[in-house]
């Protein structure tokens, strides 16, 4: 069983420390978060686990063989500088925090620290998660293996190149809440034309999940799966034309690219802070 420490005790710490629990990584009592005294939810929620909730942030690498570093982006540096003295090279550290690189990282460890910038997104709380990595110049070939086991855990994983993270937070870190304003945009639909509330979103839940299914499973282009949907002159040939007509296709490409710049632009200010 694994000893994880989580630096950070928010909506990204919660799922992965759920996730980990239930593919049996670890235990409830193997775990400590650290967090300020006012996150009265945080607290309760690991608690509620079994595990320690501290408010000092060494303690958390005291008691750790895993650390994730799961705070805001402007708090990595005070908080890199309180746990700095507790990293030995038998620790691991993920990273969470948006925007904050592999190099400046390191620059705020010791220098024999192994570490991996990772970015799962929040589907990790039901094991449904999308999760990419990045090693760091010290990670050995076990470091990437215990990563991979953690992510595929709660989900799928994929090792990156540093340089994609931007476009990879906002397709599928932001994703999520892409795909929710979908369903409910198909659950509106629904009611508008007869449909109970509640009868409309489990629909369009299910058929969300349904169509991603088929996808991953059969691995056929999105593009035949929607032909094959397709009638001519039928019902979905006509709502297709709507959504055409709504220029779907350049929405949510644009969101994505609207998401990506605005990653940039925090990853060059997160830098400027750490630097000073």
């Amino acid at each position: 069983m694994l000893k994880i420490g989580f630096l950070g005790a928010g909506k990204m710490a919660q799922a992965l420390a759920k996730g980990f629990l239930a593919a049996g990584l670890t235990k409830g009592e193997l775990i400590t978060a650290s967090c300020v005294p006012q996150d009265i939810q945080c607290i309760n929620t690991f608690e509620m686990l079994g595990s320690i909730v501290t408010f000092d942030n060494r303690e958390v690498a005291d008691n750790s063989e895993i650390i994730c570093l799961a705070v805001k982006p402007n708090v990595v540096k005070c908080v890199l500088k309180q746990v700095r003295p507790a990293i030995t090279s038998n620790h691991l550290l993920l990273s969470v925090a948006m925007g904050i690189t592999i190099k400046q990282l390191e620059k705020s460890l010791p220098e024999d620290s192994r570490v991996m910038r990772v970015m799962p997104n929040t589907p990790t709380l039901v094991q449904c998660g999308a999760s990419v990595y990045v090693s760091g110049s010290k990670a050995t070939e076990e470091d990437e293996s215990l990563t991979y086991k953690l992510l595929s855990s709660v989900g799928t994983v994929e090792r990156v190149s540093e340089y994609l993270l931007d476009p990879i937070t906002a397709l599928s870190g932001s994703g999520p809440a892409y795909v929710y304003l979908i369903i409910e945009a198909l659950a509106d639909g629904g009611v508008r034309m007869g449909l109970p509330r509640d009868i409309a979103y489990r629909l369009a839940t299910q058929t969300v999940l349904g169509a991603a299914k088929v996808v991953k499973e059969t691995g056929e282009h999105p593009g035949k799966l929607k032909d094959d949907v397709t009638s001519p002159a039928g019902s979905t040939s006509a709502g297709l034309y709507a959504l055409e007509q709504g220029r779907i296709r350049y929405t949510i490409i644009d969101a994505i690219e609207q998401a990506t710049n605005k990653c940039k632009e925090t990853t060059n200010t997160e830098l400027k802070i750490l630097q000073q």
